[in-house]
């Protein structure tokens, strides 16, 4: 056995980046961690104070100084995993210094919940055609998880998923926490797609909120969106799965219920008659299924899925419909 020790890369600064931190630190397995974010004065205070100052500011941050800098292509040389953690509205942005070259033959997990905006490609297909990482050096991590909860240690599961069942599992073994429990996929189309469409659902569910639905119209709009969410993996990607796991149900239910769910609260706003701009202020923080309906949007051009809960969303969004009427349309086609 060689004892190489992994070196690896956490590419983002938000909540749910500073919560990864927090996993790989807290499990015993030998590594050592490196830590890019784009804000410098954040870089300096989590030097000097061990926490980060805007997002999940409780969680002590165990790494030295020399591993936290705002210099992405020095930190992408040392890492043998780089970890992506940044919205993927802002992924080409993140990565606009880094080539193929520098990240050839490393491994590359993917944390990020999107779609990218004008390839409309989820993360593994970006990075495979613009970077040619190959699908057997790329693993996804999905939920059922909120980054909250994880700095508050409440027992979470995630999923990873791999076309390399093998990579799943060793990057599984870097994670699990006694809070972190882990799961291991080959699905990555279905747990990339469902981390896209559950933010699209959330919204819907904190739109219908806003305008004064209840909880007897919420269980059917979520019921509806499983549906929708298996139609749309469906045709993208068929491969046999079940829709009911913890990484698709799992995950629509935690983000269209909870109180920790951002996009839930953004679609809360804008039922409640917040323009997107002012909605986006108010929060600071991205609510990726804005980005994402418009994407899918574009990507369903090509499938031609019935998918009425994001045509709604898109419709409120983005055609400015007013969020009252296009749900009151949207209860009519629900079952």
């Amino acid at each position: 056995m060689h004892n190489h020790k992994n070196k690896i890369l956490v590419v983002g600064g938000g909540s749910w980046a500073t919560a990864n931190i927090k996993m790989l630190s807290d499990n015993t397995t030998e590594k050592e961690i490196f830590w890019w974010m784009r804000n410098e004065d954040a870089v300096k205070q989590i030097q000097q104070f061990g926490h980060n100052p805007n997002y999940l500011s409780s969680v002590e941050i165990k790494l030295s100084a020399q591993n936290i800098s705002n210099n992405l292509k020095e930190l992408v040389a040392i890492a043998d995993i780089v970890l992506l953690n940044v919205p993927a509205a802002f992924l080409k942005e993140a990565l606009k210094d880094i080539t193929a070259d520098d990240l050839a033959g490393k491994k590359i997990v993917s944390a990020i919940k999107g779609i990218v905006p004008d390839e409309n490609q989820i993360i593994a297909e970006f990075l495979n055609q613009h970077y040619n990482v190959p699908f057997d050096r790329f693993a996804v991590i999905s939920g059922p998880c909120h980054a909250e909860e994880v700095a508050l240690e409440k027992l979470s599961y995630l999923t990873i998923a791999s076309m390399n069942t093998e990579l799943a599992a060793e990057f599984a073994g870097m994670i699990n926490t006694r809070y972190i429990k882990t799961i291991v996929s080959d699905d990555i189309y279905g747990t990339e797609y469902g981390a896209v469409l559950k933010n699209i659902y959330a919204i819907a569910s904190g739109i219908c909120h806003g305008v004064g639905y209840g909880d007897n119209f919420q269980s059917v709009l979520i019921s509806n969106a499983i549906r929708e969410l298996e139609r749309f993996v469906a045709a993208v990607h068929p491969i046999d799965r079940d829709i009911k796991e913890s990484a698709y149900l799992g995950d629509l239910l935690v983000t269209a219920y909870s109180q920790f769910s951002r996009n839930r609260t953004f679609g809360n706003m804008i039922g409640k008659g917040y323009t997107v701009t002012s909605a986006q202020l108010e929060m600071n923080m991205i609510a990726e299924g804005y980005y994402a309906v418009n994407c899918l949007h574009q990507v369903n051009k090509q499938y031609n899925v019935n998918m009425p809960i994001c045509d709604a969303v898109y419709a409120i969004l983005y055609q400015k419909r007013p969020p009252y009427l296009e749900m009151k349309n949207l209860a009519e086609k629900l079952c």
